[in-house]
């Protein structure tokens, strides 16, 4: 018996053959983590009561999600004062501008796959 092919056997033109959910970077996706990396490359340098602010997280909340980002070398966090009061300033690695802008892009492959999908429900 001959395999019945259907619409959705037949690839996109100009999209891989692995769907771009499957990259999609599980430190970098999470929303959190996802907004500090984003406004630390808009920042170049941001304070952790900014992040904690723009976020609405708790310090121990933002903690935790620094501290992961640390670990797989996409921030940089840096202790010190500001007066007599010490501050935390998070720094985007190189490696982190290019984990995001890589995920930035795997969310576009997503997004023009979604555009150019027919879901009229009379097709």
């Amino acid at each position: 018996m001959a395999a019945v092919t259907t619409e959705a056997d037949i690839p996109h033109p100009n999209v891989p053959s692995t769907h771009p959910a499957n990259g999609l970077d599980d430190v970098v996706h999470q929303r959190v983590r996802l907004g500090i990396l984003t406004i630390a490359h808009e920042a170049r340098r941001v304070e952790f009561g900014y992040l904690r602010t723009q976020l609405e997280l708790t310090g121990g909340n933002l903690s935790k999600h620094l501290s992961v980002l640390e670990e797989a070398a996409l921030i940089e966090i840096e202790k010190g004062y500001e007066g007599r009061r010490g501050r935390t300033w998070i720094t985007l690695t190189a490696a982190g501008n290019t984990a995001l802008a890589e995920e930035i892009e795997r969310l576009k492959l997503l997004i023009a796959r979604v555009e150019t999908t027919d879901t009229r429900e009379d097709r």
